[in-house]
């Protein structure tokens, strides 16, 4: 059997449940007087309370002010703060140690999590946090009341109300927690008629641009994009776009944009043709993207069954993979300055004939370029290094 022994309004104060956010502010408000005190504060002041947080955070701006009730003073901060979807996320709160404390998280006027008489209560949680809630309990008495959510969700987005009150007083601090669901890959596919780009499991809704290279002679590239919702919330985007011309006149490129604009994601494609005579060098054009640094390249080739890998690269730490040595090779030199091509040393009709992929990929971006090769009879004629300004 438990007594409690509450000698002042404050002891009663500081171990019963509180009711309502409505009831408590109009408690809070009866009886304020005039003297008052605002506040506001940046990224980057000392606030050690913070310094527990979670890296998923990204902590904007605060704000706080402070009033004086007859019942005690009362702190009001504010934070903004942007968490990933489906990582465990820390909302910020303090309070003033030391002493028995009641802790009240809110979103609006639903129930989050509660702590009282030294333990979490769980009674009133609303459903939605079942299970995803808690305080960091040992970090309390030192004024700790920051709250753990674990696998944030879209619907977790909104303002939050951390309420706590200790014998020195009660303090408020509002917590506006945005998401967002980063963009994890573009898919681009391209037909004879049509290049599609896709897109999954993103939030909030991204922003698509397409362009060509060389440019279009069209001013702006007239795309259809869709975007539709998942039952979590997150986004589906496809946008596709017509050819312009012969399908090989261009490479195309589309991006994806996060709507904070701290993200953007290209994949580029291109499609063409190239004959070759028997018994020749053989150079497949692969130019990879410009100035761009850390990145695998990927060459393969398929015939009448499942692609096989021809060469692998890896820029990070310039290791090469042939499985053709000695019949094919990447110029190293020329790989420093962007230029990917493979050269196949004396080209065979029945066994070099097919479909060649180059695909570079890098932070955020991906480029395949897909070459359809036909070998003739031999005759005469010139090696595409030339064309390309490599020197056999």
């Amino acid at each position: 059997m438990v007594t409690l022994v509450l000698r002042t309004r404050e002891d009663l104060q500081s171990v019963l449940p509180l009711p309502s956010t409505d009831v408590l502010s109009r408690r809070h408000s009866t009886g304020t007087s005039s003297m008052s005190q605002q506040h506001s504060f940046r990224r980057g002041v000392h606030m050690p309370w913070l310094s527990r947080g979670s890296q998923a955070n990204d902590t904007r701006d605060f704000s706080y002010s402070q009033k004086k009730t007859l019942t005690g003073t009362i702190f009001k901060q504010e934070a903004n703060i942007s968490c990933i979807i489906h990582d465990d996320c820390i909302l910020p709160c303090n309070f003033n140690p030391p002493g028995t404390v009641v802790i009240h998280w809110y979103k609006q006027q639903i129930p989050v999590h509660s702590y009282y008489y030294n333990k979490d209560q769980f009674g009133l949680q609303n459903k939605h946090f079942s299970g995803r809630t808690c305080l960091f309990n040992s970090q309390i008495p030192q004024g700790n009341a920051s709250l753990q959510l674990k696998r944030v969700k879209v619907q977790d987005k909104g303002r939050y109300k951390c309420y706590t009150s200790t014998r020195k007083g009660n303090q408020e601090m509002f917590v506006n927690l945005e998401v967002k669901a980063l963009i994890e890959s573009v898919i681009m596919e391209l037909s004879d008629e049509m290049v599609t780009c896709s897109c999954n499991n993103i939030y909030p809704a991204p922003l698509v641009t397409w362009a060509t290279a060389p440019p279009s002679p069209q001013k702006s590239l007239e795309n259809v994009t869709t975007k539709t919702t998942d039952h979590k919330g997150l986004f589906n985007v496809q946008s596709s776009l017509k050819i312009q011309g012969n399908v090989s006149d261009y490479t195309y490129l589309c991006s994806f944009a996060s709507s904070d604009k701290t993200q953007v994601w290209t994949a580029s494609r291109k499609n063409q043709v190239m004959t070759n005579e028997e018994g020749h060098t053989l150079c497949i054009p692969c130019i990879l993207p410009h100035g761009l640094h850390n990145f695998t390249l990927i060459w393969t080739f398929t015939s009448s069954s499942e692609p096989t890998v021809i060469v692998r690269y890896d820029s990070r730490h310039g290791h090469t993979f042939n499985l053709w040595e000695g019949l094919a090779e990447l110029d190293q030199e020329q790989l420093l300055l962007g230029n990917g091509s493979l050269m196949i040393h004396t080209s065979d009709r029945e066994e070099h004939s097919g479909m060649y992929t180059c695909t570079f990929t890098g932070l955020q971006s991906r480029l395949i370029v897909q070459t359809k090769v036909n070998i003739t009879v031999a005759s005469i004629g010139e090696c595409c290094t030339v064309q390309l300004g490599i020197q056999p």
